[in-house]
């Protein structure tokens, strides 16, 4: 099989060459959608299983919602719908008849429907079409829902798991009493996402808020979840919405409070989507393929037997099978390859492509030592160790490598985080190494704009442990108190 494209050599291809080879997902025969293979699939069932815990144990409950939004609801909330309106897929008939006249099928003209409806793009106006009905009073407050599903947003530029027509994802849309209450809970939902990004995909991450130009349609704060890629481009990999009472109002959503007065209610919603997949193979993955943090991984442990013959087989079997039964028996994820149809040469390579973070192979020699090869898919580091040490030794090291993981990346990261003091350098620092750029920003979006027009950056977000720093914004000469991160994104 032919190597992978090199990073250094051409990052997009070298991306778009790994997610195919390893089996992660694939384009579909609808343009700009993708098939998520089972290996993806499982990777993604890993991400979603843990947020999902997380979610509901911060109180969250799931449930479902309509995938299609009539128009009229989508037009209720004027910025939301502007933010939206060229993404959006229509659906206006719901029938199709026999072409007799030139074979196949066509639109039947005559099932063209009263009100056409919105593929949604998000989910806001059909929840609190729907909120309207469930909350009457202080006692259905506060409501706390997610859901898991798939949106569609007209994409043109597509790229798998990155940018794509359809993709999956979670949105939590929560309801309150009091602005105070709302508030918490985007920063709360901001604290989740950072949690899981750092402790679970091993990712460093910046947190802050997004400038007025950057914020979800519709919210009067954004809280954003920054990475760096390895290319020294940020990757947004979590938003948490404050919504203040824009969509009650839109929708009447109104409660009963104690005293027996009436109030709209304060409102949030918060997502991570199928990007996260993306930012798990930018940030960790090498020139030889996956590098999957152990606590994401579907596969933790591979055990390859060495073997010539049946019999050696079988003697090799039978000790790899009571120890991936041990490790099992310890949540260890384990699969034990013993496939005839491919060498272990070839298994080697596979399991190295796909990331797997641990292999184990047993063979004759290492039977007759008590002994067994582990190999790190991180350093890529061999070594023996006793076969009877083995279940207490392989969770220490899955633990070290996701350490090793996560502390790699966010040295990476500091390395590519500058502090510029002109826009001369800011330029050349951009243009040399990318990264995180600081840099003073007054405040403007016309520098915004200026800055993202003359160099493809924009304002990543305002950092949430960013002091006030007196001095001028280098771009527009003018006063600037605030210090931002620039970036070039994905």
């Amino acid at each position: 099989m032919a190597e992978l494209t090199r990073r250094a050599a051409d990052y997009s291809k070298w991306y778009n060459e790994l997610v195919i080879r390893a089996d992660l997902a694939e384009n579909s025969g609808v343009r700009g959608s993708m098939v998520i293979k089972p290996y993806g699939f499982a990777i993604w069932e890993r991400i979603q299983q843990q947020l999902d815990k997380m979610f509901k144990d911060t109180g969250h409950v799931n449930a479902y919602f309509p995938l299609l939004i009539p128009k009229s609801h989508l037009a209720k909330e004027a910025e939301h719908v502007e933010g939206f309106a060229k993404e959006v897929a229509v659906v206006t008939h719901y029938r199709l008849k026999a072409d007799r006249a030139g074979g196949g099928i066509v639109v039947d003209p005559k099932a063209e429907l009263e009100e056409a409806l919105i593929i949604r793009p998000t989910s806001e106006t059909i929840v609190w079409d729907t909120y309207k009905r469930w909350i009457q009073s202080y006692r259905d407050l506060p409501l706390l829902i997610n859901q898991w599903a798939n949106v569609v947003r007209w994409e043109m530029r597509t790229r798998l798991f990155l940018r794509t027509a359809e993709f999956l994802w979670q949105e939590g849309h929560t309801a309150h009493a009091t602005e105070a209450e709302a508030v918490a809970e985007a920063k709360r939902m901001q604290e989740v996402y950072a949690d899981f990004v750092e402790n679970f995909m091993g990712i460093p991450i910046i947190k802050g808020v997004k400038t007025p130009s950057e914020r979800f349609a519709g919210a009067l704060e954004t809280y954003t979840v920054e990475a760096m890629m390895q290319d020294g481009k940020a990757l947004q990999v979590g938003t948490s919405h404050f919504l203040g009472q824009n969509f009650a109002r839109a929708f009447d959503v109104k409660f009963t409070d104690r005293n027996g007065k009436e109030s709209y209610v304060w409102a949030t919603s918060w997502g991570v989507s199928t990007r996260l997949m993306g930012a798990l193979i930018m940030a960790h993955a090498d020139d030889r393929g996956l590098v999957l943090p152990p606590n994401l991984a579907p596969i933790q442990v591979v055990i390859i037997p060495i073997y010539k013959g049946q019999a050696e087989l079988e003697r090799v079997s039978a000790v790899a099978r009571a120890l991936q039964q041990k490790l099992q028996s310890r949540g260890i994820r384990v699969r034990f390859d013993d496939c005839d149809t491919h060498k272990p040469g070839w298994k080697f390579n596979e399991y190295e492509l796909k990331g797997v973070p641990l292999r184990v192979a047993i063979g004759p020699k290492d039977l007759e030592n008590a002994t067994i090869e582990l190999a790190r898919r991180d350093t890529l580091k061999k070594q023996l160790i006793a076969l009877d040490k083995a279940v207490d030794e392989i969770p220490h090291l899955l633990r070290g490598i996701q350490k090793q993981l996560f502390d790699k990346a966010r040295a990476f990261r500091n390395a590519r985080t500058t502090e510029v003091q002109s826009y001369p350098e800011f330029k050349k620092v951009l243009d040399s190494r990318g990264g995180f750029l600081s840099m003073l920003w007054d405040g403007s979006a016309e520098t915004e704009v200026g800055i993202q027009r003359e160099t493809r950056a924009t304002i990543r977000c305002i950092p949430s442990d960013a002091s006030e720093a007196e001095g001028t914004d280098p771009y527009s000469g003018k006063p600037a108190k605030l210090r931002v991160l620039y970036a070039k994104a994905y």
